[in-house]
């Protein structure tokens, strides 16, 4: 199975963005991106690609002691970024250091339990919005569309884990989709 560890924000988060996304499919250049669906908008703290099923109870066991470590916290989505030309996102406002906290014990955990992970880096929140089909879009008119984005403030209290299910028919504009595999509270317990 293809994972990552994610948090989502809810849905009336979502449909926030959501109407600043819609402006954003009418400026131009846009049809030079692939816009991501709503259904699969979230934020990944640890992707893990390919996972042996075997893996699978550990990684929960790992996942499951994590979350209860975590305590609940804020966040809001709001404002823009990109990299390079390659994706456009929103980015993320509130207690970052807990979510970078709940990103290295995702990672910590897929790795106890046997997942090869890629090279460490800084965790870097943000929600991708769109990629870009080829070089030839600017950003900048995107990144102004979502400059003064502000999110209203929401709670975390779930680590999920997500089934990547890549598209297989090839129709040109098809989506993954994703599928929440197992999910626990954050508990803060320490």
């Amino acid at each position: 199975m293809r994972l990552f560890a994610a948090v989502l924000p809810p849905p009336e988060r979502l449909d926030e963005l959501g109407h600043v996304v819609d402006r954003l499919h009418h400026l131009p250049g846009a049809d030079g991106l692939r816009w991501t669906s709503r259904p699969g908008w979230h934020l990944t703290l640890a992707f893990m690609g390919e996972v042996d099923d075997g893996l699978l109870p550990e990684l929960r066991l790992r996942l499951a002691r994590a979350a209860h470590r975590t305590p609940r916290f804020p966040l809001r989505l709001h404002g823009g970024g990109h990299f390079g030309r390659r994706a456009l996102w929103t980015g993320v406002a509130g207690d970052l250091d807990e979510l970078r906290l709940l990103a290295e014990r995702a990672d910590a955990a897929a790795r106890r339990a046997g997942v090869p992970m890629e090279e460490h880096r800084r965790y870097q929140a943000h929600l991708t919005i769109a990629r870009a089909r080829g070089d030839a879009v600017d950003p900048h008119p995107f990144l102004d569309g979502l400059a003064g984005f502000e999110g209203t403030r929401w709670e975390v209290g779930e680590l999920i884990l997500v089934r990547s299910n890549l598209p297989v028919s090839g129709v040109r504009g098809e989506q993954p989709r994703y599928e929440k595999v197992d999910g626990w509270p954050l508990e803060g317990a320490g």
